[in-house]
This record gives structure tokens, C-alpha cells and sequence, in this order.
């Protein structure tokens, strides 16, 4: 049988599903190409449930009735056949409780989405554009290993040979699932090649991860931006294209910044420069709105902060670690060459040990 509380919850989403099928055949919101896709995109994302649900349902109506038939008088041949359908049914109906528990709990039911990964160099100068670079293959290597899309956005390298900025979308199963806590500040503690002394230094790199909105999640007014083109430069200033091929982005009411000069193609480049505006004004939405949730910053791995320190890499010791949950490995090569599952298990398992402490059944 289901917990009371994850009943309660399915008849919710039972009643929103048939509030959503009356509002779908509404004539007003068949006019609202906008209001008609949001509301679709929900109908359509609960169908699966009520359809897992209502088989629940008529299981357990089924299992009523035979449990009548085994208690009335009658023939003893026929108790004993519907005595062995009752088993069958209520083996399925442990399945199917199952099922629905697991649709029902967020850590085993969260939907893939896809990502736009950003790293930048912090405080640290030359050592930390390098390490941003280490970081820049370490996930390329990860999603290569998972067989996930990965598409470069922007990459904005140093004379040196290190990156001061890259951006680039990832797209495959469980990738938003696996990364989603990879935001925060990531420090790098070794002894720069440069160092004729010696001694470690400690430098910084910022990681954020963006959850792609799509067209029905995010409307943007064409009045609130602001479009610049220009030719694009590579390190020092230099010209790399001929045409005015580089686009600026602005999105006026935040006053977010997009630059994407990569494409020699103007229009792949502000394509690129859009999708990654959308998501960092999305990103910008929901921490705002999780700063005003404590309650929810309580249920959560990390603080959501982007400029809490989750992580040090430490090369002397060969050591990995998670500030967040306290989990350390000495896998430190493994973990730069993209072996990332140790430390994306480790906390996916937290997320769900708080939800459960949250939550128990």
C-alpha cells in the first residue's frame, strides 16, 4: 500500500491533471499560444502518473473483489483458482507501489535537462586560468565517459595558454542529474611551473551550471535587449575574422552580458549568445528566488551560493575534496582525466539521505 502522504500527492496531481484538460479545451487558452504550451508541457508531464496510477487503482479494486469471492461459501475449486489470481495481483500491486513511489520522489525521478557549463579563472592570475583549462578537459573527458552531447559555446583563452572563460552546453542522460552541483568555487592548491621556490599557491576557479530553459519556460521581450556586433578578437586584441561576425548581447532590465564570437557565422554566434542569455537569466530568477527559501537552502547539498567553496584540489596530496559533505579521495588524476563518477555518486547519495531525513517514510 502507499504512505498516506504519497497518496495525498496522487490525488493532487490527479485533480491538476483534469483541471489541465478542461483548461486545454478552453477557448481562451487555445488563443494563448504561450499560456497553451505551458499548460501542454504540464498535461503532458503528469500523463505518465495518472496512467501508472489508475492501473494502481483498478489492481487494488481487483484484489477487493477476489478477497470477497475467498471468503464467501462455494466451490473449492473455484476459491482456489481466485485465491492464486489474488497472489498475482497482489504481487503486482507491490510493483506497482513501487512505481509510483519512485515517480513520486524527486532524487530517482528527476527529469534530464540540458546544461550550459561556465567556468571561469578566479583570483590567482596565470595558475588560475590554467586550472580553469584542467577543469575544462576534466568535464569533457566526464561527459565523453557518458556518452553525453557536448557543444562549445564561448572560449575565451590567454596568451599563455590557459582559458579565462569557456562556456558550452551538455546534453545526455543524467548529465544535469550528475553536475548540477558542480556551482561554486573550485581552488587549486600546487606548485606553479613558474615557481622556481617551490612553495604552493592557492588559486581559485568558478563553475556554474545553467539549466536550459526552453521557449515556453522563459519569454523574452525583443524590446529589453540590446545587440552589438563587431569583429571578434583572439589574446592580446588581435583580429581574427574580417567580417563583423562577433555579437554582444544585452538584456537591459538585468543587465546581463553575453558575448559569443566563435562561429564565423554572425548568426550562430548570436543563436549561441541567446541560448546562453536565457539560461543565466532563468539562473538569475531562481536564485533570487532561493535566496528567499531558507527552508529550501536547508534541503540542499550546498548553499547555492556561486561564490561558496566546494571544492579544493590539492596536488601535493593527490587529494580530492568536497567541502559540502566532507568527502575526500586521493583519485586526484583519475578525477582530472573526466573519472568523475566517485565524486558525482558521493553526492547524489547525500541529496538523497537529506530528503529522506526531510522526508522519512
Amino acid at each position: 500500500m502507499l504512505r498516506p502522504n504519497d497518496e495525498a500527492k496522487l490525488v493532487k496531481a490527479q485533480e491538476r491533471y483534469h483541471e489541465l484538460e478542461k483548461l486545454l479545451a478552453d477557448e481562451n487558452v487555445l488563443s494563448d499560444s504561450h499560456q497553451y504550451g505551458k499548460l501542454a508541457k504540464e498535461f503532458s508531464s503528469l500523463g505518465g502518473l495518472m496512467e501508472l496510477y489508475r492501473t494502481y487503482q483498478k489492481t487494488l479494486s481487483q484484489i477487493a473483489e477476489l478477497q470477497e469471492m475467498v471468503k464467501a461459501k462455494g466451490d473449492a475449486d473455484f476459491k482456489e483458482l481466485a485465491q492464486s489470481e489474488l497472489r498475482d495481483l497482489e504481487s503486482q500491486s507491490q510493483g506497482l507501489t513501487q512505481q509510483l513511489a519512485d515517480f513520486l520522489d524527486p532524487s530517482k525521478n528527476e527529469p534530464d535537462k540540458d546544461i550550459i557549463v561556465e567556468i571561469r579563472a578566479g583570483t590567482g592570475g596565470l595558475e588560475a586560468s590554467l586550472f580553469a583549462g584542467d577543469l575544462y578537459r576534466m568535464y569533457t573527458k566526464y561527459a565523453d565517459l557518458k556518452g553525453w552531447k557536448l557543444e562549445l559555446m564561448s572560449y575565451v583563452n590567454t596568451e599563455a595558454g590557459g582559458v579565462k572563460e569557456v562556456s558550452f552546453s551538455l546534453s545526455g542522460k543524467d548529465c544535469s542529474k550528475r553536475l548540477k552541483w558542480e556551482s561554486g568555487i573550485h581552488r587549486v592548491q600546487r606548485v606553479p611551473t613558474t615557481e622556481a621556490s617551490g612553495r604552493i599557491h592557492t588559486s581559485a576557479v568558478t563553475v556554474a551550471i545553467l539549466f536550459e530553459p526552453e521557449e515556453i519556460d522563459l519569454e523574452i521581450n525583443p524590446k529589453d535587449l540590446k545587440i552589438d556586433v563587431y569583429r571578434s578578437s583572439g589574446p592580446g586584441g588581435q583580429s581574427v575574422n574580417t567580417t563583423d561576425s562577433a555579437v554582444r548581447i544585452t538584456h537591459l532590465p538585468t543587465n546581463t552580458v553575453v558575448v559569443c564570437q566563435d562561429e564565423r557565422s554572425q548568426l550562430k554566434n548570436r543563436a549561441k549568445a541567446m541560448r546562453i542569455l536565457r539560461a543565466r537569466i532563468l539562473d538569475h530568477m531562481q536564485q533570487e528566488a532561493f535566496q528567499k527559501e531558507s527552508a529550501l537552502r536547508k534541503s540542499q547539498v550546498g548553499s547555492g551560493d556561486r561564490s561558496e567553496k566546494i571544492r579544493t584540489y590539492n596536488f601535493p596530496d593527490r587529494r580530492v575534496t568536497d567541502h559540502r559533505i566532507g568527502f575526500t579521495s586521493h583519485q586526484l588524476e583519475s578525477i582530472l582525466n573526466g573519472d568523475m563518477d566517485e565524486l558525482t555518486n558521493a553526492l547524489m547519495a547525500a541529496e538523497k539521505d537529506i530528503k529522506e531525513q526531510a522526508d522519512p517514510k
